[in-house]
């Protein structure tokens, strides 16, 4: 099915309703509608139709054959509008899965972070029997699932213990982490929706640039100084950090460990993700500041693949960067790969897991294939129908025994709309090597202060139950020329999360 009709007695549930039938109809479109409304100029007849009355919901699926197939269930309180979407959501996974045959890895699960749930569930002193209970009866979560997200948030919250979180530190100050956008790559990968720049295109940008991310780093500094907040983790990312000219990035991290706090620093990361740009040069600039974890992300040790996407570095580099890395003393690396590329199957990602065993890194983030609206390979797809995109339950088991074997253990996870096989992004890591500022971002347990062209503050109200932003904006451009009204939004969030209100 590459296109649905949607069809609702009332405005509500319509994002949640739609994205469950298309984790069962990949990729789909949908056109939707209101009864008593004028039916969409091109629409036909609704193939899914969700109607409210009183006490209950009902939902149908039309049948090839023009009759229709459904159920209904009963609403418990209209008042409580958590309760009773999971109530709606429940019923038409019970009626896709049904009429499909399918049962979805992660069951009626959208729009949520499964881990939020188990760690919301365990804070509350539930057992894991009832929290395993819950996952299976009423979100459908398959029996793997769940052992992968209790196992994950018990680890989380053994790293949680250790940070300044919204829900107590272990000296009582308040804490915080810093996030720091380069958006500059040597080239853009076909799936990246990134706020991304080439380099060759963009270079004359970058002094005016990082001039202007100077002054947000000022600010974000001088601001959390006076306050006497902890600076727990820094994360330099983008865009590629490493793509930069060497004497940039000594630039930058001076600037950084400068401005900053580092007493209480738990973590330094730099991403330098494509291995084309792991120079000797780069390597002694990241060497001389206290960075502590680096990133060397092959995506696949499949030369075609890399080929196809854009990557524009051979899997020789990944490797020869890694040992590099290795020889210039970094004991804590990171290695991303994707399980959905264009072309792959269980051949293509069992080489890439065995070249990445090879180098035995210290993590390694296994990530499903999302394709994004802005992402080049999902708005030319009618160009990939001969190449496939493929996952599986037997490709992810994969991925989590040579983790295993490289003595790993998942540490955080999280979802995306349109992952490929429905399935999900894992960290894993050796012990004492797992991300804690994935962790904090991901459990939404600290404020982010996040500097650069379309980064995202995020700050965190009441222990963690409200999450307000600071968005800065992608164009380099409008970022440069409008940094004063970048700052201004970080002052004007910081004084109400500040205030509490």
């Amino acid at each position: 099915m590459t296109s649905f009709t949607l069809r609702f007695s009332r405005r509500i549930f319509e994002y949640d309703v739609f994205h469950l039938i298309q984790a069962f109809f990949p990729f789909s479109e949908a056109s939707i509608w209101y009864m008593g409304d004028e039916k969409p100029s091109g629409a036909h007849d609704a193939d899914f139709t969700v109607e409210y009355a009183d006490d209950r919901v009902s939902f149908s699926c039309a049948t090839a054959n023009g009759e229709h197939f459904g159920s209904e269930a009963p609403i418990t309180d209209w008042q409580d509008r958590h309760q009773t979407k999971n109530e709606v959501k429940g019923l038409v996974y019970r009626v896709l899965s049904e009429r499909t045959g399918k049962k979805l890895p992660w069951g009626d699960l959208t729009g949520i972070r499964p881990t939020k749930i188990v760690m919301e569930m365990a804070e509350e002193g539930r057992t894991e029997e009832e929290i395993r209970s819950c996952l299976q009866q009423q979100y459908f979560v398959s029996d793997e699932k769940i052992s992968l997200s209790v196992h994950t948030v018990s680890r989380e919250r053994s790293i949680l213990s250790r940070c300044h979180t919204v829900k107590g530190s272990p000296d009582g100050r308040k804490g915080y982490s810093l996030y720091v956008d380069v958006p500059f790559c040597p080239s853009i990968c076909l799936y990246c929706t990134f706020g991304s720049h080439r380099l060759d295109a963009f270079r004359d940008r970058m002094a005016p640039y990082f001039r202007s991310l100077y002054q947000e780093l000022r600010f974000v500094s001088r601001s959390m100084r006076e306050r006497d907040y902890c600076l727990d983790t820094i994360y330099i990312g983008g865009g590629t950090p490493t793509s930069v000219p060497p004497e940039q990035l000594d630039e930058l991290l001076g600037v950084i460990c400068a401005e900053f706090d580092l007493s209480q620093l738990q973590e330094f990361t730099v991403e330098a993700g494509r291995p084309d740009t792991v120079s000797d040069a780069i390597l002694g600039v990241l060497r001389k500041y206290p960075v502590t974890r680096i990133s060397i992300n092959p995506q696949t040790m499949v030369q075609r693949t890399l080929d196809l996407i854009g990557r524009e570095h051979t899997t020789e580099q990944t490797v020869d960067a890694f040992q590099r890395a290795r020889a210039a003393g970094f004991d804590n690396i990171n290695m991303d790969m994707i399980v959905g590329l264009p072309g792959e199957g269980e051949a293509e990602i069992r080489q890439t897991l065995d070249g990445i065993a090879a180098l035995s890194p210290e993590s390694l983030t296994v990530h499903s294939l999302a394709l994004k609206r802005a992402a080049r390979l999902n708005q030319n797809r009618d160009a990939w129908e001969a190449v496939s995109f493929a996952s599986s339950p037997a490709i992810m088991q994969m991925t989590t025994q040579t983790a295993s074997s490289l003595g790993m253990t998942p540490y955080y996870l999280y979802r995306q709309k349109n992952m490929a096989g429905n399935f999900e992004n894992v960290g894993y890591a050796a012990p004492g090597k797992a991300c804690i500022y994935n962790v904090l971002i991901m459990e939404e347990q600290q404020t982010i202060m996040a500097c650069g062209s379309g980064a995202s503050t995020k700050f965190v109200f009441d222990g963690g139950k409200r999450i307000e932003r600071a968005e800065n904006v992608k164009d380099l451009d409008n970022y440069i020329g409008r940094i004063d009204e970048m700052i201004e939004r970080k002052r004007t969030g910081l004084e109400k999360y500040l205030s509490g209100t």
